[in-house]
């Protein structure tokens, strides 16, 4: 199999057409809800007490995570979209259904499951680097009566669904038995299915249309040592062999995105990132821009170069970022002139 770089571009054209069908898409994204919690702040000394910064806190702040970042990337790129998961019968669990009723009025995919707390991640941030991250979090797989309610109210959107999105941090929402599920209901409706993976699932997403993990997750996935000295034809090859997607898109940080198709094509796309500040959400950022182009009935390849160049805007940022559809058009449309 012969890689080919491209150059990551699109017709101007091509690119408006892309990017005015996103409106008409109607995507469903699966997975773990996150509340993002930002402590935002300053540092002049140690502390006394160990060897540690001392942060001076200036502000708060509060944003959606994991699969609601999915979803909220995808609000704001123009996409119609529902969100389907789970959260705790807590203050978190309200702050995650106040974020997504900013962007919609009703929530029936958010399952409540008063057992386990919604999962928070908190960052304490000083000039504009992360000192320190704890969690709050369950990971045990959630219930069967859980489970049945998400199959439920999937089976009942299916049918108007451009595309369905698993975004999964492995905090217990996502099982095998879930997935089988699912992956049925897609074929029948013949709806595409793109995820953002965990190395311990990886099995689970056997026949998704697209799978888009990072390098150390596709080599993990593969069959590889963290440690061994592998091309990463090889291990796209042998990832794609294994699960049988229709792709698979590895994003690799400052080397960009490698894609490897059924058909034994493949192709290497270069990074596009002027400055990387935080490299927090860039793959909900490329699942999103993937799902929305792929609804939009973009070829693998220019979906794989848009997620791209968003992935290229969003490390800009500092913390959970989204980026816009101008935005994505702006820098696009600045890369072909």
């Amino acid at each position: 199999m012969k890689t080919t770089s491209l150059v990551p571009s699109i017709p101007t054209r091509q690119l408006k057409t892309y990017l005015r069908r996103f409106s008409d898409t109607k995507i469903l994204v699966l997975g773990d809800l996150i509340l993002d919690h930002y402590i935002w702040g300053t540092v002049n000394r140690v502390s006394p007490e160990a060897p540690v910064p001392v942060v001076h806190v200036n502000s708060e702040s509060h944003r959606m995570g994991g699969a609601a970042n999915v979803y909220h990337n995808i609000v704001t790129l123009g996409g119609q979209v529902e969100l389907c998961g789970v959260i705790g019968n807590d203050s978190y669990g309200k702050q995650i259904l106040k974020e997504i009723r900013q962007a919609s009025k009703s929530s029936p995919g958010i399952f409540v499951d008063p057992s386990r707390p919604t999962i928070k991640k908190t960052r304490v941030i000083a000039h504009n680097q992360q000192i320190v991250r704890y969690d709050v979090e369950q990971r045990d797989q959630v219930s069967k009566a859980i489970e049945r309610k998400i199959v439920k109210h999937i089976a009942t959107r299916i049918a108007d669904l451009s595309c369905i999105v698993i975004s999964d941090y492995a905090k217990g929402l996502i099982t095998e038995a879930l997935m089988a599920q699912v992956r049925t209901l897609a074929n029948h409706y013949d709806v595409p299915i793109i995820v953002d993976p965990k190395v311990e699932h990886m099995p689970y997403y056997t026949g998704v249309t697209v799978i888009t993990p990072n390098y150390l997750e596709a080599k993990q996935g593969a069959g590889y040592l963290a440690t061994q000295d592998i091309s990463i034809q090889q291990i796209g090859q042998t990832l794609q062999h294994r699960l049988q997607c229709q792709a698979v898109v590895v994003t690799r940080g400052e080397e960009g995105m490698s894609i490897f198709e059924r058909q034994g094509r493949s192709w290497t796309i270069p990074a596009v990132a002027r400055q990387v500040y935080d490299v927090t959400g860039a793959g909900d950022t490329v699942v999103s821009t993937l799902a929305l182009a792929l609804s939009a009935k973009a070829s693998i390849a220019d979906a794989a170069m848009l997620a791209n160049h968003a992935a290229g805007i969003v490390v800009g940022m500092v913390g959970t970022a989204t980026v816009t559809r101008s935005q994505l058009q702006q820098v696009i449309m600045h890369d072909n002139s």
